[in-house]
């Protein structure tokens, strides 16, 4: 069945431009745009966009779905988390499938895609993560490639879980050199970090402020600078994600100035939160436990400089929610046992619409950092991420002028609590539009699991 959209009378956004225009949507994909009422175009569907942005679906590029962790597991499934992204005007998300030691990457990912097919309310991709490299792992790494697998992380924290050491890291590096890969790196140095973790506990430090305490900002630093000087030997490209320190970015912008091909993400709760929070009496503080964890107030300024001169590249939300109840509870009494991760990615474009409004980001760099840069970065550009013809139809409706509180009372993610209880921002999402097909139509979700599928993504486009 053939269909048609129309949305007249909107502002539309992209990275590289601000137009009134209508927008055509034909099956599925975005047909052409005009000038409003400039074209006489018939459609099953007209939707009235005066007075709101038309502005492309976000790209979260980094989230944890029914990620293990610790001996319990991330409370939100692909088929909550995608229809709380939804909700939050994301339309398509890249999840990271994970190898665990002594298995393969094939059964890693095969794991991802029966949790997810079938379940997603929009488009979701995968990273892999690489938890045990070896000569097999390395010859996977091709083949996953070949089916659209880019991105294959690594850490530099959790001994004993996912770590990789140097040695591992530079022949995963070196085999992404020949394969057009592109290096994922959570980089702290989590052997330290593991020292430090006994001796705080042996002083009876025990509470969660002391997660952020002794994952040093200069332990990310020193692993960033690693991370970097190790992808300058194998000559590879190197992404690092979820920064939350000056000086990680620090060492980031220098390589940068250098002429190398390092890229740089960090999230909302690094922009938004800070130490404070995992100070909050009561064991309130878990619910902000997170890896990296929340900086002194003072890391923010350089994490917004770095967004504006393109230091980051790219906004994502790490979304990775556990309970407080039940599960971040695990950790009472021990710091080390709280579920590592914070709930986010139906907030994510609502608090960087907030920075625009704040005078910290422009509108066009709002979808840059959020939409056309993640899509770029993996491979999943021009499909996602702008508005232009060939496209998909992923497009969003947004009121720049609507008032909201964030609240666990009305979000829709699959966990008790919201990082940012009370927090008044100014912008909402309206209607949200998939491959041209309505999941949230004026507030109300409209949306099915099923509707998102895979989709396989080239390799980054940064390096062609």
């Amino acid at each position: 069945m053939s269909s048609r959209t129309v949305i007249r009378h909107g502002l539309v956004i992209t990275a590289s431009d601000e137009i009134h225009a209508d927008v055509l949507v034909e099956d599925g994909r975005i047909a052409a745009l005009a000038t409003p009422d400039s074209q006489s175009w018939t459609a099953d569907r007209v939707i009235d966009a005066t007075g709101k942005y038309v502005i492309p679906g976000g790209v979260d590029a980094h989230t944890h779905m029914e990620l293990p962790f610790g001996g319990t597991h991330a409370s939100d499934t692909f088929a909550t988390g995608t229809r709380a992204a939804a909700w939050g005007g994301t339309t398509t998300i890249v999840d990271f499938a994970v190898q665990s030691v002594g298995h393969t990457l094939r059964e890693g990912l095969d794991a991802w895609h029966a949790k997810a097919e079938g379940n997603c309310a929009i488009d979701y991709a995968f990273h892999m993560i690489v938890s045990d490299v070896n000569d097999e792992t390395l010859k996977e790494m091709d083949l996953l490639i070949e089916e659209g697998i880019t991105s294959f992380k690594q850490f530099m924290a959790y001994p004993g879980v996912f770590y990789s050491d140097d040695g591992q890291i530079l022949r995963a590096m070196q085999r992404s050199v020949e394969n057009g890969g592109l290096i994922m790196m959570h980089a702290e140095n989590g052997i330290a970090i593991d020292v430090l973790v006994r001796q705080a506990l042996a002083r009876g430090e025990t509470d969660p402020r002391y997660h952020g305490e002794v994952r040093k900002a200069l332990l990310e630093a020193e692993a960033t600078h690693r991370a970097i000087r190790l992808a300058q030997v194998a000559g590879a490209p190197l992404y690092v994600v979820h920064v939350s320190a000056t000086e990680a970015v620090t060492e980031l912008a220098r390589a940068r100035d250098e002429g190398l091909n390092v890229f740089g993400e960090t999230c909302p709760q690094y922009l938004f939160l800070s130490a404070d929070n995992l100070a909050e009496p009561d064991f309130e503080g878990a619910k902000y436990v997170c890896s990296t964890p929340l900086r002194p107030r003072e890391h923010q300024a350089a994490l917004w400089r770095a967004l504006r001169t393109n230091d980051l590249q790219v906004v994502s939300t790490d979304h990775c929610p556990f309970c407080f109840t039940g599960q971040k509870e695990l950790g009472r009494g021990d710091f080390s046992k709280i579920p590592n991760g914070l709930p986010g990615v139906e907030n994510r474009m609502d608090l960087l619409h907030q920075a625009v409004v704040d005078g910290r980001i422009s509108r066009r760099r709002w979808i840059e950092i959020a939409c056309a840069t993640p899509a770029r970065m993996f491979g999943l550009y021009p499909k996602k991420g702008t508005i232009a013809p060939g496209s998909d139809a992923d497009i969003v409706l947004y009121d720049p002028h609507a008032e909201q509180v964030m609240s666990a009372a009305t979000h829709h993610m699959n966990v008790d609590y919201s990082a940012y209880e009370g927090k008044r921002v100014t912008g909402r999402v309206e209607t949200v539009l998939s491959r041209g097909e309505p999941v949230i139509v004026q507030r109300e979700y409209t949306g099915r699991a099923g509707h998102g599928v895979f989709t396989p993504r080239s390799t980054c486009q940064y390096l062609n």
